[in-house]
């Protein structure tokens, strides 16, 4: 995800959440404009292999893992053959976990073979049906799809229910006593379509109240 400035495609989606209650307009102003932008440079294989680096951890050491791995190819991404030939070792000297490193060679295989749409025949393919197809790759579950959705093909509504980061962020929004389940988050965004990509984005930046605040 990349912040680069106003994009003028977000303005119905900011009206449209601004209009759904008190919070989301409040919410809506204190973040200012989705600043969402594509990577449209990445073919869909490329963001899999990206997102598995942030699986469960926090940007930072995701930055750090896909930084390494660059590394190990002058600065660029490797092809799916690269990758499928890079040794376990050697992607886990980058960070990747035993099992990401499986996963990795798995989206290689998976590019190689085609089960990976190249980035021309996933744009005219549905949501729903790209996650079909990819989930059946080892390692990749509904969450690494969505995150390509969002960040290379440019969905405009996608709700990735099973991220921490955005229902956590509903539970400050709506002073939750604890954070929704995945159904529940799904059941709560419904309001927010078709609009859901971006109302994922401001629920990641729902401000954090200070240190020793009692929650509401």
């Amino acid at each position: 995800m990349t912040d680069t400035g106003s994009s003028s495609r977000w303005l119905d989606a900011e009206r449209h959440l601004a209009a759904i209650d008190a919070d989301w307009a409040r919410l809506i102003d204190t973040v200012g404009p989705c600043l969402l932008e594509p990577t449209p440079a990445h073919e869909p294989w490329e963001a899999l292999a990206r997102a598995v680096a942030y699986q469960q951890l926090h940007v930072r050491a995701g930055d750090a893992i896909v930084a390494r791995l660059l590394a190990q190819f002058g600065g660029v991404f490797p092809t799916p053959a690269q990758l499928r030939a890079t040794d376990v070792t050697v992607l886990r000297g980058c960070g990747f976990s035993a099992r990401k490193a499986d996963t990795l060679h798995g989206i290689a295989d998976g590019a190689l073979d085609g089960l990976i749409p190249a980035r021309e025949v996933a744009g005219g393919m549905a949501d729903d049906a790209l996650v079909s197809r990819l989930i059946g790759l080892r390692g990749i579950g509904r969450w690494t799809v969505e995150m390509m959705l969002i960040h290379t093909l440019g969905r405009a509504d996608v709700l990735p229910a099973d991220d921490f980061g955005v229902r956590d962020g509903y539970r400050r929004l709506k002073s939750l006593d604890g954070v929704p389940r995945p159904r529940e988050m799904l059941a709560f965004g419904e309001v927010c379509r078709p609009c859901r990509t971006a109302a994922s984005w401001y629920l990641w930046r729902v401000p954090k109240p200070p240190a020793g605040t009692p929650r509401a």
